[in-house]
C-alpha cells in the first residue's frame, strides 16, 4: 500500500484529503507545518506529498526544497494544494520541484486526477 504524507495547517483540509486518498488504498501520516513534514519524512519517506503553501513555522516552498535535500528526497511525487493561483506561483512550486499542483477546495475527483498524471495510480 502507498503512503502519503498530508501537509497542512487546517485539521479540516488533512481530514478531507484523509478520506480521500484512504479510498484511494493510501495510508495516511499527516503534519501541521513543513518542520513536522520534514521529521516524518526523516523517519519514513512517503510516496506522495498532498502539500499546502501557507503554513507557520515553515511554508510549502521551504519545506520542498529540503525535501528534495534529503537522502530519497526526490522520489515523493509532491503535489502542491493551495489557494494560489497565480501563474507565478505555479511556476515557482514547479521549479522548486514540484510533480503537480491543485487549487482549494479540491474534491475525489481533482485528486484522483492529478495523483494518476504523476503515476501514483
Amino acid at each position: 500500500m502507498k503512503h502519503c504524507l498530508v501537509v497542512d495547517d487546517s485539521s479540516v483540509i488533512r481530514k478531507v484529503a484523509r478520506r480521500i486518498l484512504e479510498d484511494m488504498s493510501f495510508t495516511i501520516s499527516e503534519a501541521e507545518d513543513g518542520q513536522q513534514a520534514l521529521r516524518v519524512c526523516q523517519d519514513s519517506m512517503p510516496d506522495a506529498i498532498l502539500l499546502d503553501w501557507n503554513m507557520p513555522v515553515m511554508d510549502g516552498l521551504e519545506f520542498l526544497g529540503k525535501l528534495r535535500l534529503l537522502e530519497g528526497g526526490r522520489e515523493p511525487k509532491v503535489v502542491f494544494c493551495t489557494t494560489e493561483n497565480d501563474v507565478g506561483h505555479i511556476a515557482r512550486a514547479i521549479r522548486a520541484g514540484a510533480n503537480e499542483y491543485i487549487m482549494k477546495p479540491f474534491d475525489r475527483e481533482i485528486v484522483e486526477a492529478k495523483f494518476h498524471e504523476v503515476g501514483l495510480i
